[in-house]
């Protein structure tokens, strides 16, 4: 009876098939880190670029460094309007600017402030300028890692936020090199919950996700891998608090499935206690 109670505490709102962000936030069934994130949920902020600063959301980080860019790309889209030369700057201008180092689970705020990135911060800010410049494109999640495809001129091209050097691939043969290392095997599922999204080093063997999100999807991820960092520290309740935030912005199975497993394991945890 006590592990029911439990998990219906937790999970209040979020059994129902007819979840909403709205209903969640106006019953206050989201716990928040900060004010600034509180603010931007209870907004109903659709923007992403607002959903990618909520997690870790922090006032004292400016926009100014991330709108000089886009104001100096504004100036290369009037002459260049969603052609090779374009996408060729906004991804160079974009490493330039904030892929100084590449760390795991780098939140979005962090690769404004530091420089550090990984791969959701960095596709998150490449297909914000994407989406800015009219580019046909999407992002593609896998098992453990995320980039984006553009479709141009009837072609793909791959951006690779974690290659500052290469990590634009335009000849075909490579790209569908690249492509092929990520398609899932037959019957394949994902065998590891708790493994953040990461970089190009990873195991490509026995692949489950070949998914393409919105970019909405890809703030849940973000916020999946700030749990993921609750989880490996067995702060399981607060885990939990960011996997429901996940869930709400991208209603994905694994999500789910380690917001379950956290609600498990906060139960126990508490048994223990």
């Amino acid at each position: 009876m006590k592990k029911v109670l439990f998990t219906l505490l937790i999970v209040t709102g979020l059994a129902q098939v007819a979840w909403s962000q709205e209903l969640l936030v106006q019953n206050e069934t989201l716990k928040f880190s900060s004010e600034l994130e509180q603010t931007i949920w209870k907004s109903g902020a659709a923007e992403p670029f607002q959903l990618f600063r909520a997690v870790q959301a922090d006032e004292s980080v400016r926009d100014d460094a991330w709108l000089a860019l886009v104001t100096e790309l504004d100036g290369k889209a009037a002459k260049n309007s969603a052609d090779l030369n374009l996408l060729r700057q906004v991804f160079q201008k974009t490493n330039q600017k904030f892929f100084k180092k590449y760390e795991q689970h780098s939140t979005f705020n962090q690769m404004l402030t530091t420089g550090k990135f990984d791969c959701v911060s960095g596709s998150a800010a490449l297909g914000m300028l994407l989406e800015r410049y009219d580019y046909s494109y999407d992002i593609v999640e896998t098992d453990y890692h995320v980039f984006i495809v553009v479709n141009l001129d009837g072609k793909k091209i791959i951006l690779e936020s974690t290659l500052p050097i290469g990590g634009m691939i335009t000849t075909p043969s490579e790209v569908e090199k690249y492509l092929a290392a990520y398609k899932p095997s037959e019957l394949a599922e994902l065998k590891i919950l708790n493994q953040r999204l990461a970089g190009p080093d990873i195991d490509y063997s026995d692949n489950a996700t070949f998914r393409k999100v919105s970019l909405k999807e890809l703030a849940g991820l973000q916020y999946y891998n700030d749990a993921i960092v609750h989880f490996n520290a067995q702060a399981f309740g607060q885990a939990v608090e960011q996997l429901s935030k996940a869930y709400l912005l991208y209603p994905s199975d694994r999500i789910l499935d380690l917001r379950e497993l956290s609600v498990d394991l906060a139960y126990k945890s508490m048994a223990t206690n």
